[in-house]
């Protein structure tokens, strides 16, 4: 029997594990991975980007999470020799609109708490000669890391303080009793008092599982990426920004300088056919027949239908994916765009076809199960760790 078993190897359950196991250093816990290793899914296959708040609604848990785990999170890679590079963010406005639209994430970047600059169009040009703009917004605290290398240094830490961690093991099956929650998996039946769940993009079926009704279903978006090549490493000093269209869900095509001096373009949204679709010719029947049959998922698809479609057009059009970025980089030409890989965002979306905007954490009398983390989760994986071990001892207190 454990006292506690976390379910998912990405950096929210390494987070979780490592300060559950630091809050309760005399109990048996363990980490349930489905693959050979950690972070292999939506922590591996992301920006890399250290976020600083800048488009979140101002109180709400990803406003609050991702303030605290900017600092949390370069304050964990001072202490485990993790490399990060805290090089700043530049939102820039190409026209009148994306300047009228700058002036509000201006004053929300004030609601929230954050250090910023506002700069013309000449001194834009000064920090970023490549770069074409009106006006722009510097935040200083946003960086670059490597959440893979975060997320092993997790599990490392969460090792050395007696913590356990099984890879290669998927669950098939869950059910909460009395004093129990058994745990099925294609290697063994496991036993804990206690449940947590942080399974990304497989979040809702893991609810199913327990009996319970999530209120949502995880839709998969693929954010496709290109490479550019090396002569362009210092094209940009900064990560570099568009400015997003508030009726859209996601922030548009950006500029990225990755934490080992390369520089990628994206990424764009696309809907994925598969849950872990990374290729463009991957599906699933089981996965696709879920979201086509979901109400939600079918209005939402309804309501953004022309945007879809565009970004269904530059994933297969590359000079159109390319017109996204040459908007405020005119220097960048078709052959600058290399490939890489792609990730897969795991959307929630609820019966009404809300796009679920903030985290969602679905708990029963003995789990806490995270059901909805998009960006910032990454970053803000230390508070939200701490928050998740919070409710666990609330449990415990019953």
């Amino acid at each position: 029997m454990w006292d506690f078993i976390i379910i998912g190897g990405g950096i929210l359950g390494m987070s979780t594990a490592m300060q559950l196991q630091k809050a309760y250093p005399e109990k048996r816990l363990l980490v349930l991975e489905k693959e050979s290793g950690p972070a292999q899914h939506q922590t591996g296959h992301n920006s890399g980007v250290i976020h600083a708040g800048v488009y979140y609604t101002p109180g709400s848990l990803k406003a609050r999470f991702c303030l605290e785990g900017n600092r949390a999170t370069r304050e964990f890679c001072d202490q485990h020799g993790v490399a990060y590079t805290t090089c700043g963010k530049l939102l820039v406005a190409t026209n009148a609109l994306e300047t009228e639209r700058m002036r509000a994430l201006w004053e929300r970047t004030a609601a929230n708490g954050l250090e910023r600059e506002w700069l013309s169009g000449e001194a834009l040009k000064e920090r970023e000669p490549h770069i074409r703009g009106e006006a722009g917004i510097f935040v200083p605290s946003s960086g670059i890391v490597d959440y893979a290398e975060v997320t092993r240094a997790m599990a490392a830490e969460f090792e050395s303080l007696g913590g356990s961690i099984r890879y290669g093991v998927k669950v098939t099956g869950l059910e909460e009793r009395r004093a129990e929650v058994v745990i099925s998996t294609t290697q063994d039946t496991f036993s804990s008092r206690y449940l947590v769940t942080c399974a990304g993009l497989m979040a809702d079926r893991v609810i199913r599982m327990l009996g319970q009704d999530p209120g949502f279903t995880i839709c998969p978006f693929r954010g496709e990426y290109y490479r550019l090549p090396s002569h362009h490493d210092q094209i940009v000093n900064h990560l570099i920004y568009p400015i997003p269209d508030p009726a859209m869900p996601f922030l548009g095509v950006h500029l990225t300088r990755m934490i080992d001096g390369s520089v990628t373009v994206g990424p764009n949204a696309v809907l994925a056919l598969k849950r872990e679709g990374y290729r463009k010719q991957d599906m699933s029947l089981r996965d696709m027949g879920g979201m086509f049959t979901h109400p939600g998922v079918l209005k939402v698809l309804g309501r953004h239908l022309k945007p879809g479609l565009g970004e269904m057009k530059n994933s297969l059009y590359k000079r159109g994916y390319l017109e996204l970025v040459r908007k405020y980089c005119p220097r960048l030409t078709l052959e600058d765009l290399l490939p890489y890989p792609a990730g897969v965002r795991a959307q929630a979306v609820s019966r009404q076809g809300r796009l679920m905007d903030d985290f969602v954490f679905v708990n029963t009398r003995r789990t806490v199960n995270v059901g909805n983390a998009p960006s910032p989760a990454a970053t803000s994986a230390l508070p939200i760790g701490a928050h998740i071990t919070r409710q666990v001892m609330a449990l415990l207190s019953q």
